[in-house]
């Protein structure tokens, strides 16, 4: 597994605003914790950063002045209903050190069952697993090709690579194809009874202009 290098650098001044003003020159504050040792602001690259994520990647060779240690991006804090990164927790790890972290599920093929009338349905898209910090695997291939109608795949069903165990329960569905829910038939209006109008939703009316009521009085 190729370790991605990111340069950080201390991180002075704290605060809601100094943190906006960093964000601005495109540096993303974050922390960097864990080994029993004392945690360190960072600021990284927001585009490095961005690529990192980008490409699935978890581990990363953190550079902080003369010191260079192996670290998991444990958590990256995104802005309200946005998709630029605010905030990045970085924990330290040792390379032969296991590790837990949650991984996509990449699913290949069209169920038999979907020909059957059936629809294929995630239960889960990702999956957390344990392995070396050095062996976290891209995503897990699920093979869905031959599930047919009523089958599921669970956990205990999942081919993984050496060494690389699953947290989640072996019990877990992973996917399914289901039959598709009943579809519910309009009832026809009783005879005699006029059928309800749909509602229109119209615009808001706009609020009069400042001082319209006052001439509205003078009239």
């Amino acid at each position: 597994m190729e370790i991605k290098k990111l340069e950080a650098k201390p991180r002075q001044a704290a605060g809601s605003r100094e943190a906006r003003r960093q964000r601005k020159q495109g540096l993303l504050p974050g922390i960097v914790y864990g080994h029993k040792e004392k945690p360190e602001p960072v600021l990284v690259s927001m585009h490095e950063i961005e690529l990192l994520l980008e490409h699935g990647a978890h581990l990363v060779e953190l550079q902080l002045g003369s010191k260079a240690q192996p670290a998991l991006i444990k958590d990256v804090q995104f802005a309200y209903l946005g998709t630029e990164p605010v905030h990045v927790d970085f924990v330290r790890v040792a390379r032969d050190e296991r590790v837990k972290v949650s991984v996509p599920l990449d699913f290949k093929g069209t169920p038999v069952g979907v020909n059957e009338g059936g629809v294929l349905e995630h239960d889960m898209v990702d999956i957390e697993i344990e392995c070396l910090a050095t062996e976290i695997p891209d995503s897990i291939r699920v093979n869905i090709a031959e599930l047919k109608l009523g089958q599921a795949i669970h956990v205990r069903e999942l081919t993984l690579p050496v060494n690389v165990t699953a947290v989640s329960s072996p019990e877990s569905i992973v996917c399914a194809v289901r039959a598709k829910a009943a579809e519910v038939e309009a009832t026809p209006a009783a005879e005699g009874e006029a059928a309800a109008e749909p509602e229109i939703i119209t615009r808001r009316k706009e609020e009069p202009e400042a001082g319209a009521d006052k001439k509205a009085d003078k009239k």
